[in-house]
């Protein structure tokens, strides 16, 4: 099993201040789809090429620096780099929705609270960083969500359940400090995709991972599970070096190791994902269901394994329906 590798290396920040996020990103046009999709708008064709020839060959050219390229901020706020623990990598990014960051500029007291949502971003457990994902974090904002997009440690250096442990511990952080951000503790989301769906369907669904933090599965208000490998054998994939050499699925995947009062899932399969199958889905909901937990479940019409995240980005709607199935379930569950 192959994930959408990002392989652009990113400067990262150093403060950790309210600010507008740039647009200004170096897009290489020449690695930049050899004008596969003629006919729409050049900053459109570029962006999709990029998507379909990066998830195909893993080209240097990351495609999510095309998406975030041509994805506005919206007005939204953004403090970077928080730690949410001491190890390298557990640290996120916090975004504001367009009135609370212009409120927190001005130094405005603030009244209103908002949902909060953590985004856990896929990668293979190899590869991806925050940064890659500010699309996903500018779109949720600018939708009304106060959102921590989550850094967390990597295989092989670290393998399971480390990444799972990280995500577990980012998200009671962000329970715990949502006060500090304006966002409301009782109206708290948690999405993820690929492997990062893998990541807090695991840490959510057995209550061992947030136990340690004080924390249950019950105080979420609700799960979004994007394309996520819940259910699979690994050793047969390249994505065995994210697990122990002596790891079986019956020791690790979520679908079997479901533990603790759960909260609403809603999980999301992609028409035409050649990288995660929907049996991962169809597997992790009944087990969810047996276990007597409320699960939805959809499709992204026409979405790739790639599309399904990258249609999150507001230019690239039209794309599928990710972004409308997402904003819809969470409107319904914490609004």
């Amino acid at each position: 099993m192959k994930y959408l590798k990002q392989i652009v290396q990113k400067k990262r920040a150093s403060h950790c201040t309210v600010s507008s996020t740039v647009d200004t990103f170096d897009t290489d046009e020449r690695q930049a789809g050899h004008n596969k999709l003629r006919g729409i708008s050049i900053t459109l064709a570029v962006a999709i090429g990029t998507i379909v020839v990066a998830t195909q060959q893993a080209q240097a050219l990351s495609a999510l620096s095309i998406v975030n390229g041509i994805t506005s901020s919206g007005g939204v706020g953004v403090t970077k780099d928080i730690l949410y623990g001491d190890e390298p990598l557990q640290d996120l990014d916090i975004y504001y929705p367009k009135a609370l960051s212009q409120a927190l500029n001005k130094q405005q007291s603030i009244a209103n609270t908002y949902p909060m949502v953590v985004f856990v971003y896929g990668g293979s457990w190899e590869s991806g960083t925050k940064e890659d994902y500010a699309f996903v974090g500018q779109s949720l904002a600018q939708a009304g969500y106060v959102t921590a997009v989550i850094n967390y440690r990597k295989a092989p250096e670290h393998v399971y359940p480390d990444y799972v442990e990280d995500t577990a511990k980012a998200i009671a952080w962000s329970y715990d400090n949502a006060e500090r951000f304006h966002a409301d503790p009782k109206r708290f989301a948690v999405v993820g995709h690929s492997a990062g769906a893998f990541n807090a369907v695991a840490a959510i669904s057995n209550e061992d991972f947030l136990a340690p933090y004080g924390m249950k599965a019950k105080d979420i208000s609700a799960v979004i599970g994007i394309a996520g490998p819940y259910s699979y054998d690994f050793r047969k994939f390249d994505s065995a070096t994210a697990f122990g050499k002596d790891a079986t699925p019956d020791q690790v995947m979520p679908d079997r190791q479901i533990k603790g009062e759960q909260p609403p899932y809603l999980l999301l399969t992609a028409e035409n994902d050649k990288i995660v199958y929907d049996t991962n889905t169809i597997k992790m909901t009944k087990a969810l269901q047996d276990y007597g937990v409320t699960v939805e479940t959809g499709e992204i019409a026409g979405a790739s394994h790639a599309t399904s995240i990258g249609a999150m980005a507001p230019p690239l709607r039209w794309v599928n329906d990710v972004r409308a199935q997402v904003l819809s379930y969470l409107d319904k569950t914490l609004k």
